[in-house]
């Protein structure tokens, strides 16, 4: 056979056409495609760019050729980002994706996805990528921003705030050259309530708007000449806050809490319709280092309440005294109960001392608590705590039960000169217990007579007492138990109206005696050392009660007696019982009876503290 056959194809013949048919490929869809991409070295150059990278940045596509491709799409201004990248272009990670914003040649500034990933190792290059994301970036920052606004007042709402105070409170944002300190006027609005119920939420949400705008004029105002303007934001209904970063103490806060309650004080004209309204502020200034977001808003909600407390229309400086008796006061609160069931309470006694022979007639009972962190607390500490949460009638019970026994005990040892107790009673035991019942069963579980029990009601109680009140009051006198109005003369001082109370006691407030003014005119050293010039008209006042309360057959009893002086004027003015430090302090049961039998001498002797 003559000539020769055709072999086949050599392999690597047809290797070097797939690959330059794949290439070609490869270029043709490079350069065809809309997506902006570019071949960038090992190094970061660019080595070729198609069509739609070149119109991204304004150029022909064979300029950027040798430009840095980080410069070009800001991959440097990100320390994580940068170093991202150079681990893809070292081949040692599969792939970087990032959002920019780039600022294009012509001005126009576009959102973009930027894409790094490595191209075959004999390429020795990464392929990057743009996107133009900036409609779904837009579309994104405008749900945020529904998200993060109030739809009302078109402010920052409360999750944007907590955003921007948390960021605030970070510790990577201190030492930048600020202050480092933070401020907050937390404010609400008195009265809007009312304007809301009766003129309704429209009004009501256009009310809010009108005092959103004023408050950011006031942040505008106290922005000028500082880099930045405080934040204003609304945290729900009708409470506002301005956040000031990078505070410079608290005259800054109250400067700008004082214009802001001067804006909102001035009337809103609405459609015609004129309102006024007036807000109350908390105000809080402090170091940002070691301080949190609820720990600032807690310290700040405190203060509004102080403001509104204190009579609203006002802003308030946090205290941080007075924060700490608030805390202590909670504390009690929430141990109360509790500590009546450990037996944390002890009763001490004052006696009440017959001011015509010096004798002791009878005793207070007063309750003492016995905490365990804050020592021994007197009843002005608790006694209100206890009435606010009911607790009251559960320590009242042990304090007539444990009153009641101790008198009985007395009785049983000194026979011939028997001591009645006398009780403090709140109100709240009459409305939230059977009081009747409570004293019949004490007396008849303890034995007292009772003669030898008296409970004292502040007057504020007993005046003007009704229905269930009076019906307890008159049982209990009517099963022989006394009855002693306390505090008398702070409260309504209607002394016709005792006639028709079954009262038996008048118990003089302290202040009348503290603010008696003696002549030193018997003749002791003490009473001539307390000489002043007589105010006639203090003991006008004093001498006609008790002379009065004498004719409704009542007797009186003077607190806080401390001078011979006082008791020697008491007494000449017929005033029948003096209680207070001159005759002995408070003291536990088993010092009482040493004052048995024990009377002043000349009516200048004091019983004495045992």
């Amino acid at each position: 056979m003559s000539g020769t056959s055709e072999g086949p194809t050599p392999a690597a013949d047809l290797d070097r056409s797939a690959v330059t048919e794949s290439d070609t490929i490869y270029r043709s869809v490079f350069t065809a495609a809309a997506l902006a991409m570019a071949v960038v070295d090992r190094d970061g150059l660019v080595v070729r760019a198609n069509d739609g990278f070149g119109a991204l940045f304004c150029q022909a596509p064979d300029a950027l050729a040798g430009r840095v491709a980080a410069d070009l799409v800001d991959l440097a201004s990100d320390p994580r980002t940068w170093q991202a990248y150079h681990e893809v272009l070292g081949g040692r990670e599969a792939r970087l994706r990032c959002t920019r914003r780039l600022k294009r040649p012509d001005g126009q500034a576009v959102w973009a996805q930027i894409t790094v990933t490595p191209l075959p190792a004999e390429s020795g290059g990464v392929l990057l990528s743009v996107t133009d994301v900036s409609a779904s970036h837009e579309l994104q920052a405008r749900l945020r921003h529904s998200q993060m606004h109030d739809p009302v007042t078109r402010l920052p709402n409360r999750t944007l705030f907590f955003e921007r105070l948390t960021t605030a409170l970070d510790a990577d944002s201190y030492g930048d050259g600020g202050t480092g300190r933070i401020g907050l006027c937390y404010l609400d609005l008195d009265g809007f309530k009312a304007i809301n119920d009766t003129l309704g939420h429209r009004v009501g949400d256009r009310l809010l708007a009108a005092v959103a705008e004023r408050l950011r004029r006031c942040a505008e105002e106290a922005g000028h000449a500082r880099p930045a303007a405080p934040l204003v934001a609304r945290l729900g209904g009708d409470e506002f806050a301005l956040l000031v970063e990078d505070s410079t103490g608290t005259e800054q806060l109250a400067d700008l809490a004082e214009s802001v309650l001067k804006a909102v004080q001035a009337p809103f004209d609405l459609d015609g319709r004129r309102l006024s309204v007036s807000a109350s502020i908390g105000v809080v200034e402090r170091l940002g280092a070691g301080t949190t977001p609820t720990a600032l808003m807690q310290a700040a909600d405190t203060t509004l309440y102080w403001a509104k407390a204190d009579g609203m229309a006002r802003w308030t400086l946090f205290d941080p005294e007075r924060n700490a008796h608030r805390m202590t006061r909670q504390a009690l609160a929430s141990t109360l109960r509790p500590a009546v069931e450990r037996g944390e309470f002890v009763l001490e006694y004052q006696p009440l001392v017959g001011m015509a022979d010096g004798r002791v007639r009878g005793v207070e009972a007063l309750v003492r608590w016995h905490h365990p962190e804050f020592g021994v607390l007197a009843p002005n500490r608790f006694i209100q705590l206890a009435e606010e949460d009911g607790s009251i009638v559960q320590l009242g019970r042990w304090v007539l039960r444990t009153a009641c026994r101790q008198a009985r005990l007395w009785q049983l040892e000194h026979p011939r000169d028997p001591l009645f107790v006398s009780v403090n009673v709140a109100v709240r035991q009459v409305w939230d217990s059977d009081l009747v019942a409570d004293v019949a069963e004490t007396l008849a579980e303890t034995g007292l007579a009772p003669r030898l029990l008296q409970l004292e009601l502040t007057e504020s109680a007993v005046m003007g007492s009704a229905g269930r009140p009076l019906e307890a009051l008159q049982a209990l006198s009517d099963m022989g138990v006394g009855i002693a109005i306390d505090d008398f003369g702070t409260g309504y001082s209607n002394l016709a109206y005792l006639s028709r109370l079954p009262v038996s006691v008048l118990k003089l407030d302290g202040a009348f005696v503290r603010g008696f003014q003696y002549e030193g005119d018997n003749g002791t050293a003490e009473a001539a050392a307390a000489a002043v010039a007589p105010n006639p008209a203090d003991e006008v006042v004093v001498e006609a009660m008790i002379q009065l309360a004498h004719r409704l057959g009542l007797t009186v009893t003077a607190e806080c007696v401390e001078t011979s002086a006082q008791a020697a004027r008491l007494r000449r003015i017929g005033c029948d019982t003096g209680q207070g430090w001159l005759y002995s302090r408070p003291v536990p049961p088993d010092r009482i009876p040493g004052l048995l039998g024990r009377r002043a001498r000349g009516g200048d002797q004091v019983v004495g503290n045992p």
